[in-house]
């Protein structure tokens, strides 16, 4: 049965110089117990998709087309009251700033224990701080340091504490957003690795946010590459890392360096995304590709299947 399903899902936001289409008709559904990675750079409309999941778009965002329907339910329908029963319960997410997502004011196991009850009233003090001990010995984090403040944590240990936050009631599934920019590269492929064993154990369903295609080919099992609110190129995660065939996955994968094989210059994107406030006729990265043809300009491109299961928007691959 499918976990979730995103449906020509559309967003903008209201600004001084008119509705910027942020999301522009973005299809996708993902398996419970299986994880997406939607890659892409700055700006392109992946942590939209994500905030837009958890109904916490600002208050100049809105779902302009489109629907996301999480477990058979219709969540982008739901009134904020009810989709507060949602958040928490069925879905949550491990926000990419762990220093700003926590109180600094507050002890780490009381915003836990805060949490739970907010969520879950029935829940009495000492089955919470029950539950948040179980939390920090499922992610790695010693027992001793419950009752510390925010700042007391090194960074790893602030993301896990955001991990162990968004697992704190079983949720189906969990949004990724950026889970380890910050971190240096051995506690992130810790983190890693902790995220992956985490999923398989809880049969959790993950939609991993990232602007590095390399860390998403290796912690998900799809990949949805995403340019200027458009999804370009997706599906299995090797498929589409290894054999990309639109040319902006191309430049991703190009641009960042790799430990195995020859020694190769790293090829930067050139130019910059077009603005998405005006009407864009063609492909949205036509200025910016190798491949660039005058009917790429006039009109948008199709998708194609370029092998079992992977497509790719463009014409020309």
């Amino acid at each position: 049965m499918t976990l979730l399903k995103v449906e020509n899902l559309s967003i903008g936001y209201q600004t001084a110089k008119g509705l910027l289409k942020a999301v522009d008709g973005v299809n996708f559904s993902l398996e419970p117990g299986r994880s997406l990675g939607l890659v892409g750079e700055s700006g392109c409309g992946k942590t939209t998709i994500g905030m837009a999941l958890m109904g916490l778009l600002p208050s100049n965002g809105r779902i302009t087309n489109g629907r996301i329907v999480l477990d058979g339910v219709e969540i982008s329908a739901l009134p904020e009251d009810e989709m507060r029963k949602v958040r928490w319960n069925d879905i949550s997410m491990i926000f990419q700033a762990a220093m700003n997502a926590l109180n600094p004011v507050k002890r780490i196991s009381a915003q836990m224990v805060e949490a739970i009850q907010v969520h879950r009233p029935e829940v009495d003090d000492h089955e919470a701080m029950e539950r948040v001990e179980g939390l920090f010995n499922l992610v790695g984090l010693p027992l001793e340091r419950l009752y510390d403040f925010p700042h007391q944590y090194s960074g790893g240990m602030k993301q896990r504490a955001i991990i162990a936050m968004a697992l704190a009631l079983n949720p189906k599934l969990v949004i990724a957003d950026e889970p380890t920019t910050a971190l240096d590269v051995i506690v992130q492929d810790q983190i890693l690795k902790e995220t992956k064993e985490l999923q398989r154990q809880f049969n959790i369903g993950i939609i991993f946010i990232s602007h590095d295609i390399s860390i998403v080919a290796e912690v998900c099992h799809q990949i949805g590459v995403m340019y200027a609110g458009q999804l370009v190129e997706s599906g299995p995660a090797e498929e589409v890392f290894f054999n990309s065939h639109h040319p902006y996955t191309k430049a991703l994968v190009s641009s960042f360096p790799t430990l195995a094989g020859p020694k190769t210059k790293l090829a930067p994107i050139p130019g910059e995304p077009p603005n998405l406030t005006g009407t864009i006729p063609g492909c949205r990265f036509c200025d910016r590709c190798p491949k660039d043809t005058a009917s790429c300009k006039l009109s948008p491109p199709k998708w194609q299947e370029v092998a079992p299961g992977h497509f790719v928007l463009c014409d020309h691959c």
